[in-house]
């Protein structure tokens, strides 16, 4: 008997554990609402000159600030550990708010995004810096932004324009520093496949909804 518990103490154990920990999925069905209703961009423009929306689409919102170009490795790391996994679901974007006169910098990075990545769900889009703290301000995010109205962290909302995040106090959660791979490759990653999740889940359930997910 003590050998059989031994046995199970060095061998099944640490395997049931290697397994709970891989398996990549919090403990939510559903990724709780920070922020209701948040509001939609207003008449900024994109560097194709196009006017955004966050109407139904799955939005990744990050804020650049004036030093987009310093930072740009925060762009790469959120590139290869999210964007590439996800970027041909159609109900899906990557939008980066940018303080007007930036957009030579923005330019350069999906330059050099494209290299290696369909950029095609990246965004940069372009406002008054007085706007962007504005609508920062309108997300009710304990993060401020920098003096130089950026920060590397991103945020997930959803179709709806819901903030979405993890509420305990312990595990608090309201964006994802893109500065660390790994909060991407675990915490990111995780809460992201919660919110497909979401939205599978209700395909099944109504036939008439868009498949583009």
């Amino acid at each position: 008997m003590k050998k059989n518990i031994v046995l199970f103490v060095l061998f099944i154990l640490p395997i049931v554990a290697y397994l709970f920990f891989a398996s990549g999925v919090n403990s939510y069905t559903k990724l709780p609402v920070l922020t209701p209703k948040v509001a939609d961009f207003g008449n900024w423009k994109s560097l194709d000159n196009q006017k955004l929306s966050l109407n139904n689409k799955i939005t990744v919102l990050g804020f650049s600030g004036s030093k987009l170009i310093e930072n740009r490795g925060n762009f790469f790391n959120l590139n290869q550990k999210i964007y590439q996994r996800y970027h041909t679901f159609k109900d899906l974007q990557f939008v980066v708010i940018c303080p007007l006169g930036t957009e030579e910098e923005a330019k350069s990075v999906v330059v050099a995004l494209k290299a290696f990545t369909d950029v095609s769900q990246w965004h940069f889009v372009f406002a008054p810096k007085a706007e962007i703290t504005a609508y920062y301000n309108q997300l009710k995010l304990v993060e401020k932004l920098d003096a130089y109205l950026g920060t590397p962290n991103v945020y997930i909302l959803d179709k709806e324009r819901n903030l979405r995040g993890r509420k305990e106090k312990k595990g608090y959660k309201e964006g994802y520093n893109t500065f660390l791979p790994a909060e991407l490759s675990n915490e990111m990653l995780d809460d992201f496949k919660v919110i497909l999740y979401e939205y599978r889940a209700a395909l099944k359930k109504n036939r008439n909804a868009s498949k583009q997910l």
